[in-house]
């Protein structure tokens, strides 16, 4: 009955075409569940959600870069997630407990505007100024991981990355349109963090920002645009998140019961979302791209999930 709910609030959420700012989180969480941290400050704030039934995948458009087929029906159990990415601050809580190195090699977008992979970049120079409140970048999806085995530690609980499954059921909101807010990308800047008029200030030839400005040009403060229909923040845009899953260029071999695909060679892992670099195909619910896990970009970050 809950679920059935939530669906018919992320329909009438799409129609309209806007989210009213809610004045606080638990506002608008009333009906999608409870919200609850395992430890204080340091731990990332969750959001329960129940299981339901959803049609995983689309059709890809002439710019999709990997098939996003064949649409297929997954139940999801119930579970919780994280209602806002990984932030800086909660990732270095977890350096300075766990003595994480910080890395390097991080590949970033240099002033030609050519991806290139740096020695000198890390989660804690990324190429551009960051605060606490903004997602961390730079991470692997190994780092993702012994950021999920430390949390796991540290409150008792076992957290772990969502699936692909989980991840979109979330992303959704409850909408099947191809944006959760609608079909309108040129909404976007109200709704996610993308390649926009603040992005090509500084990268003068991405001639697929968006005419709108969301006023950041490389990440922003977690949760500084609208909610999804379930109350999460940034489930499109800001940065691409791992997940669990091992890559597979279709869904053909996806697992139908929310869990992880973790068939395969393993060589990538999965990442959704797209980011602030971006422009609207890569803000699609379906949008996903792959990572070598040991891969580090500062376009990718990371969010938590576990059992209710």
């Amino acid at each position: 009955m809950l679920y059935a709910r939530l669906i018919a609030l992320g329909l009438l959420l799409s129609a309209c075409g806007a989210v009213a700012q809610p004045s606080s989180p638990a506002s608008q969480l009333a009906t999608a569940g409870k919200t609850f941290r395992d430890c204080a400050d340091v731990c990332p704030r969750m959001l329960s959600l129940p299981g339901g039934t959803f049609q995983m995948g689309g059709i890809p458009t002439g710019t999709e870069r990997h098939n996003i087929q064949p649409v297929h029906a997954v139940t999801v159990g119930a579970f919780a997630i994280g209602q806002y990415e990984v932030t800086r601050g909660e990732y270095a809580a977890f350096v300075r407990d766990s003595g994480r190195p910080a890395g390097g090699n991080c590949e970033i977008i240099n002033s030609a505007e050519v991806q290139e992979k740096s020695a000198a970049a890390t989660w804690q120079n990324p190429g551009f100024p960051q605060g606490d409140e903004e997602p961390v970048t730079c991470v692997g999806w190994d780092d993702a991981k012994a950021y999920v085995a430390w949390l796991s530690k540290k409150t008792g609980r076992p957290y772990r990355l969502p699936s692909e499954s989980e991840w979109e059921y979330v992303a959704r909101g409850g909408a099947t349109s191809k944006y959760w807010w609608g079909e309108d990308p040129a909404a976007a800047c109200a709704y996610a963090n993308s390649a926009d008029q603040s992005a090509r200030q500084v990268y003068q030839t991405w001639i697929r920002a968006a005419a709108c400005n969301d006023r950041y040009a490389f990440t922003a403060p977690v949760g500084s645009y609208r909610p999804n229909g379930l109350g999460v923040y940034d489930m499109a845009g800001n940065v691409w998140e791992w997940v669990e899953d091992c890559y597979e260029e279709t869904y053909d071999s996806q697992p139908r019961n929310g869990a992880a695909y973790t068939g395969g060679s393993c060589t990538f892992r999965v990442n959704r979302g797209g980011s602030w670099y971006n422009g609207k195909d890569g803000l699609r619910t379906v949008s996903r791209d792959n990572t070598l896990p040991t891969g580090r970009a500062n376009k990718v970050g990371f969010r938590v999930a576990r059992a209710n």
